[in-house]
């Protein structure tokens, strides 16, 4: 029994005491917590932070830094909002954090300004992180990665909104050169004159979101500047008529690592801007033909600029108007008699 005693208690020291034991962390009103920070700051690698969105108000100008692996940090009952009033955690972000296995949930996170004007709502310095439905907006950027090759990021279902510090260098998401950037079912949108969405990842999944400029001053809405291995299938892209930028997506045009390859395919992209532009820019670098299949292209002069080697351009549909059920209100779902049926997002519906 003694030697039974001793190995349970060995494993449960290999395990981590009683910090495996996942522990949830409440921050509200009538909580243990007043605000996330403190949570945040107290929380073991598994544990779950859980803020009460009907404490929204009280949490501004909480800024924290947290390396802590496996945590969660969610809002309940609505979305937790924070914004950071004039603070910032290390002279970076709201939020900067570097764990493993990361997870930020239901967050709305807003305002984050610093001298270097580079406030980002979260930046990842390390680890890996998945933000789910949250919503960053108005920050000089909304998230900003490290350059790291071990980091991992994926965001889903969520929103960016007007993030850019107007000098072009800062943007609504800014990926560093990280392994992989996966971005899903998400909407990225307005931003000032910085890109949409900017990523040096290795390998970039760009899948079923919402790309549009509309009344913003984007450049880019799409710019993988190192190329890499990028898959962008059944997303909206849509560059508005105040855009700094005729181009709507780059690759490699800051110069293209080894074997950077671009797969398009079931994308609607439209372009608002008068005097048009190129859908599609793909740097000499880029060494391998862009796979480009099943898109809808309207608005632009050019789709695909690659000279050598040709794309390898495949049931795309290039129309002055493909007949979208309304386009002033960026609805892109297609009408009856459209020369594009079977080609474009497959739900390019208007978002609010």
């Amino acid at each position: 029994m003694r030697r039974l005693a001793l190995a349970s208690l060995a494993a449960f020291t290999l395990l981590g005491g009683a910090s495996a034991q996942a522990r949830t962390l409440a921050v509200g009103p009538g909580k243990t917590y007043n605000k996330p920070c403190a949570a945040i700051a107290a929380a073991h690698p598994g544990d779950t932070v859980q803020i009460d969105a009907r404490g929204n108000g009280r949490y501004d100008g909480d800024v924290c830094a947290s390396s802590t692996a496996r945590l969660t940090i969610e809002g309940v009952h609505g979305r937790a909002r924070i914004a950071a009033a004039g603070a910032s955690s290390q002279g970076k972000a709201i939020w900067v954090l570097s764990g493993a296995h990361v997870v930020v949930r239901d967050v709305e996170l807003s305002g984050a300004r610093v001298p270097d004007r580079n406030g980002a709502a979260i930046r990842l310095e390390g680890g890996s992180l998945t933000l789910d439905r949250v919503y960053f907006h108005d920050d000089e950027d909304g998230i900003l990665v490290a350059n790291d090759p071990r980091i991992d990021l994926t965001i889903t279902r969520s929103q960016f909104a007007r993030n850019g510090a107007g000098d072009g260098y800062s943007h609504n998401i800014y990926v560093g050169a990280i392994h992989r950037f996966t971005l899903r079912d998400s909407w990225s949108h307005d931003a000032r004159v910085g890109h949409l969405v900017k990523s040096r990842a290795a390998i970039n999944d760009i899948v079923d979101n919402r790309l549009t400029g509309r009344r913003g001053t984007d450049s880019y809405e799409l710019d993988l500047p190192n190329g890499g291995r990028a898959r962008v299938t059944g997303n909206v892209i849509e560059q508005g008529p105040r855009t700094e930028n005729p181009n709507m997506l780059a690759f490699g045009e800051e110069g293209a690592v080894a074997g950077s390859q671009l797969t398009l395919s079931d994308n609607t992209f439209v372009n608002d801007r008068p005097a048009g532009g190129t859908a599609v820019l793909i740097a000499p670098s880029v060494t391998r033909p862009a796979i480009v299949t099943d898109n809808i292209v309207t608005g632009a002069t050019t789709f695909v600029a690659q000279t050598t080697p040709k794309p390898r351009l495949r049931r795309n549909c290039l129309a002055r108007d493909p007949r979208f059920r309304n386009r002033k209100a960026y609805d892109y779902r297609l009408s009856a008699g459209s020369p594009c049926h079977g080609r474009g997002a497959p739900a390019a519906v208007a978002r609010p």
